[in-house]
């Protein structure tokens, strides 16, 4: 594998990686932001505690590796404490984190219009004082800060157009899906079959179904009981205004249509047209029962 891309903003760093000492079956859920990732955290969690006894948020047990949110040393030190089969997450591209053959990479995606919908959810109700934190932190070592969001939906989509993150980390995943320790899964799927996307997931991770506490799982894994649990997923509140309800917010998709203008759709089509080809760009606009297949290696 080759060297690995250095990324570092005032929100995430991949050189966090250069901490992280691999166990075989480690599990990495890799996504662009908003696309189902505390979704699909939460699925493992699911498979992997069946009997729901999940011994802490699962965002504490799954870290956010990269983000410079969160001290390193307690989260290598968390980490190192766990005695049962680990999950984290990452928003970086594949080149950007390390690779592991006895590892289970968990790649999910999302219709960028939908992405971005719920990003400007998300950056609204982002904390003014660990926005405040985190750049202090970004400014003291020279990275890039985050500029602060005024409430223009459409000034935030003109810098979020220039590489849309769902388009951009798709062409890394895609190139590797033919690898056996490589899933990927579409947001739009878990809304219509998440009982067969759950059954995927596990089967992928080489984990069994017990009948009898299976409904269970599924059941706590809908989103409406994600968010009428939020206190098991995380601590939610640290970090955004309104805690889980703001976090988890709606989960629909299409409420770009009445928003974004004729002329900031055709930059998106302009952008997919560019980036992806027509078949990755079929499956990212509507996922594999959409398409009616499954991206073939």
């Amino acid at each position: 594998m080759s060297e690995r891309a250095i990324i570092q903003n005032a929100l995430m760093d991949s050189t966090r990686w250069d901490r992280f000492a691999h166990r075989p079956g480690d599990i990495f859920v890799c996504t662009p932001p908003k696309c189902g990732t505390t979704w699909t955290q939460a699925i493992v969690a699911a498979l992997l505690w069946p009997a729901g006894d999940v011994p802490g948020p699962v965002m504490e047990l799954a870290p956010w590796w990269d983000a410079n949110l969160y001290d390193i040393d307690t989260i290598v030190e968390r980490l190192e404490a766990q005695r049962f089969r680990r999950s984290l997450k990452t928003h970086l591209p594949p080149e950007a984190i390390p690779w592991f053959d006895t590892g289970s990479y968990i790649a999910v995606f999302r219709d960028g219009r939908d992405a971005f919908m719920s990003y400007v959810n998300h950056v609204a109700s982002f904390r003014t004082d660990v926005w405040e934190r985190v750049n202090a932190a970004a400014a003291a070592r020279g990275l890039k800060t985050m500029p602060a969001y005024d409430g223009d939906l459409h000034r935030l989509y003109k810098g979020w157009i220039e590489l849309p993150p769902p388009l951009a980390m798709l062409r890394g995943w895609w190139e590797r899906r033919h690898l056996e320790n490589v899933l990927l899964v579409h947001f739009n799927d878990l809304k219509v079959d998440l009982d067969g996307e759950m059954r995927r997931i596990a089967a992928f991770l080489g984990i069994a179904i017990d009948p009898e506490l299976w409904p269970s799982q599924v059941q706590r894994c809908t989103f409406e009981a994600m968010k009428s649990r939020g206190d098991e997923i995380g601590h939610f509140e640290r970090n955004f205004v309104g805690g889980a309800e703001s976090f988890l917010h709606q989960g629909t998709n299409g409420r770009w249509r009445d928003v974004l203008t004729e002329a900031e759709l055709a930059r998106y089509d302009d952008a997919v047209a560019k980036i992806l080809s027509e078949e990755m760009a079929a499956w990212l606009a509507g996922g594999s029962l959409a398409v009616g297949r499954r991206p073939e290696p």
